[in-house]
């Protein structure tokens, strides 16, 4: 009853404040990684875009002007990954925080010894459990054509990772999806990661990926959407679990 109570509104909010033709070309022209989307793709996400605009909030931070490009930018970006999925995988969360450049955050932890560390690290995304998505606009717009990285994709592919609580690269599964095969698969992957790593190889993917199975989750998803060739030509059966997860076929386009 509820969810299609809540269907309806956003029909009727489409109807009053879909993207203006002229600025969602404009924007889809600015972005590479929506090369290859069919017209109704782009459609579909525009649609997805506007309502992301609709129930989140772009909040300035640190001085930051915004502009009238950032909030559709940003929204097709963070969009690509629930094209099949839906706005409801970004419930739970209102804000999302734009900073001109990176950013210093404060984090916590408590070691093996019980003692409570205080740390401050730069950062250009980070995202909340139950809270905002923050993003550096100055590293939003350098990886546009940096293939490979994708700093809004990273953080909303966090957000979905967060859906099953713990931030541990395991998202929500969808049903016929098996909890063994994704293990498997992204196990394999990670810990051939953490070894190239380890022993000063180069590495198919950026190494930030090989901190925890969270980030890996996160930078794969990246590359997933930007550079799908490798990733399923050296990974293929991680590419064929996050194609089932996000119902996307990349490679394809």
């Amino acid at each position: 009853m509820f969810g299609l109570l809540r269907n309806w509104r956003r029909r009727k909010r489409l109807e009053r404040t879909r993207l203006p033709e002229a600025e969602w070309c404009a924007t889809v022209a600015k972005l590479p990684v929506l090369e290859g989307l069919s017209a109704d793709e782009l459609e579909r996400l525009r649609d997805l875009a506007t309502l992301f605009l609709d129930e989140k909030v772009l909040e300035p931070a640190g001085g930051l002007e915004l502009t009238p490009e950032m909030g559709p930018l940003i929204a097709a970006q963070a969009c690509l990954p629930i094209l099949y999925l839906g706005l409801d995988f970004y419930q739970g969360w209102s804000a999302v925080i734009l900073y001109p450049e990176g950013f210093l955050a404060h984090h916590e932890y408590t070691d093996a010894n019980g003692l409570v560390h205080s740390v401050h690290r730069p950062l250009i995304g980070e995202a909340w459990e139950r809270g905002p998505v923050i993003l550096s606009w100055a590293d939003v717009i350098d990886t546009l054509d940096e293939p490979g990285s994708n700093v809004v994709i990273h953080e909303m592919a966090h957000k979905l990772d967060m859906l099953t609580g713990e931030v541990n690269g395991l998202p929500p599964l969808h049903r016929g999806m098996k909890l063994q095969n994704w293990s498997q698969a992204f196990n394999a992957a990670y810990e051939r990661l953490c070894r190239d790593v380890d022993r000063g190889r180069t590495t198919a993917l950026d190494p930030y990926a090989a901190e925890n199975p969270g980030e890996f989750f996160a930078v794969i998803s990246e590359a997933f959407f930007e550079i799908p060739d490798r990733i399923a030509r050296i990974w293929p059966d991680v590419y064929a679990q996050l194609s089932a997860f996000y119902r996307q076929n990349p490679l394809a386009r």
